[in-house]
């Protein structure tokens, strides 16, 4: 399934960007005779801006894939690689910073710090990281409209509220990539559209490669592909 082309991206990142590129990526997990393949020779490219979807029954591979892609597991065959840089081949701890430093993160449930409040979620990315030319918290909370609710904590939003501070937080290092998963599982309708909208939105703006792991077909009109995962095989 195809939308159209990706909206302009901010050309400045664009050009010194290259996004994901998975070639021939096979993982297999587990030992002896309950060895099983989670991915099967899989080859992936988004570019700068693009947001994709990865569609699929649970099993298929879809966690594998998001694990591979930020570098949280090596796949036995095939490379990963981010802007350039193989990371699959990197040492522990040279795939750790890299991975702190240029990848972002969406989990389901947002995920945020129960004693934290927005902004100062945000401000803690910039603490552990102190990469130059992260980007203002105040500017960020701003650009997925939290600017309101900065200093209220976890508890005190909503789901949809949750999700957006968390986005927010996984695009303050400025990250090449952004790893998304099942974002919309614990919300209605309507924030679910507002929330992939605003993915969408965020990926083009900041030139960010994104991949979507999801089970809401609702949300798919927001995507510019959407790709089917089954028994550890991507397609169109």
């Amino acid at each position: 399934m195809k939308r159209t082309a990706p909206a302009q991206s901010n050309m400045a990142e664009a050009t010194t960007r290259t996004g994901l590129r998975l070639s021939g990526v096979t993982l297999r997990l587990g030992d002896g005779d309950s060895v099983i393949t989670a991915m099967d020779a899989v080859d992936l490219t988004v570019t700068p801006g693009e947001l994709v979807a990865v569609v699929g029954p649970s099993g298929a591979g879809k966690s594998s894939l998001l694990a591979v892609a930020g570098g949280l597991t090596t796949p036995d065959e095939g490379s990963v690689t981010v802007d350039g840089h193989t990371i699959s081949t990197m040492k522990p701890a040279a795939r750790t910073a890299y991975r702190r430093d240029h990848i972002g993160f969406v989990f389901q449930s947002g995920n945020l710090i129960p004693a934290l409040t927005a902004i100062d979620q945000l401000r803690l990315v910039n603490h552990i990281g102190r990469r130059a030319g992260a980007r203002d918290p105040h500017e960020l909370l701003a650009a997925v409209d939290m600017a309101d609710k900065a200093h209220r904590r976890p508890h005190q939003l909503s789901g949809g509220e949750r999700q957006r501070v968390g986005i927010a937080r996984a695009l303050m290092s400025r990250p090449s990539l952004l790893l998304v998963d099942e974002p919309t599982a614990a919300l209605d309708r309507t924030r679910s559209h507002e929330v992939v909208q605003l993915l969408a939105r965020e990926s083009r703006r900041a030139a960010v490669a994104t991949v979507m792991v999801t089970h809401d077909t609702d949300v798919l009109e927001y995507c510019d592909r959407v790709l089917e995962m089954v028994d550890g095989r991507l397609s169109d």
